[in-house]
């Protein structure tokens, strides 16, 4: 009787272990929550360019270009791994009143976006923005902040590693997929099963710029150690923001302290936007 539970027990574990490989995508991307992009810029009374713009493997990403006039720079806004930029409108009037225009991508398969979102195509999604902003719009490196909150934190450290941007926002950022699927789901073997890596952290120490951490002490999903651990890989000008509020409530601009932070952060390594 014991061996035969034994067994039954070892079987239906390795089903649940089975099942969640093959479907952790589900678990790692929300496309679909908000559906396409029905919000938009003019919401927050700010003018912007609905743009699109094709990646190296021939995917189109929906985006919003927002000016900001005199423009001090640009900021690449990567976001999180549930809804769309629709979402993310609120970050828009703080970034614009700083004198930063904003590029704001959906990832594939997200919004009006073509294709199925995967951790190889995000990074190529950064990449297409990135070379955007630099081609078409003509700003120098320098002279762009890439922002990523939560999942797209991860998106961010991987291209701020990759093309040196001026500096780097990590808002609500996790130090990689596996460490935190390790602590929501101790009793799965997370780290072999796990086709998803993410990990910011690797990617921050090739990174030499200055960079901001900013986080909730009362992020119920991203613990606050993730921060620290990030914080203490950061090699150049660092600053770490320690907000309140949930992981999906704790927004960066919510207190005028924090808006402070961001705002002096930024100040500090401005630089002239676009080529002569």
């Amino acid at each position: 009787m014991l061996l035969q539970f034994l067994a039954a027990s070892a079987a239906a574990y390795g089903i649940v272990v089975l099942f969640t490989w093959l479907t952790q995508d589900r678990l790692v991307y929300f496309p679909h929550i908000g559906g396409v992009a029905k919000s938009t810029p003019a919401q927050v009374k700010l003018p912007f360019e609905d743009v699109r713009i094709t990646t190296t493997d021939g995917e189109t990403l929906a985006a919003w270009w927002v000016p900001a006039e005199p423009m001090r720079g640009a900021v690449l806004l990567l976001h999180g791994n549930a809804g769309s930029i629709a979402e993310r409108i609120d970050y828009l009037p703080h970034f614009h009143a700083m004198g930063y225009a904003v590029l704001l991508p959906d990832y594939r398969g997200y919004g009006a976006s073509t294709g199925k979102p995967s951790e190889q195509g995000t990074y190529l999604d950064a990449q297409a923005a990135w070379r955007w902003l630099t081609g078409e719009r003509g700003i120098k490196p320098g002279a762009i902040v890439v922002a990523g909150e939560s999942l797209g934190g991860a998106v961010a450290a991987e291209l701020a590693a990759r093309v040196q941007p001026g500096s780097l926002i990590l808002i609500s950022t996790f130090t990689s997929v596996q460490d935190l699927g390790s602590e929501i789901y101790p009793w799965l073997p997370v780290r072999l099963i796990s086709r998803y890596r993410y990990d910011t952290l690797a990617h921050l120490r090739n990174f030499r710029g200055p960079v901001l951490i900013a986080h909730s002490r009362d992020d119920e999903i991203v613990p606050f150690a993730h921060a620290e651990r990030l914080f203490a890989a950061a090699s150049g000008d660092k600053a770490l923001l320690e907000m309140r509020g949930g992981h999906n409530n704790g927004f960066l601009f919510s207190q005028p302290s924090w808006v402070r932070t961001v705002s002096d952060f930024l100040l500090r390594h401005a630089a002239s936007a676009v080529n002569q």
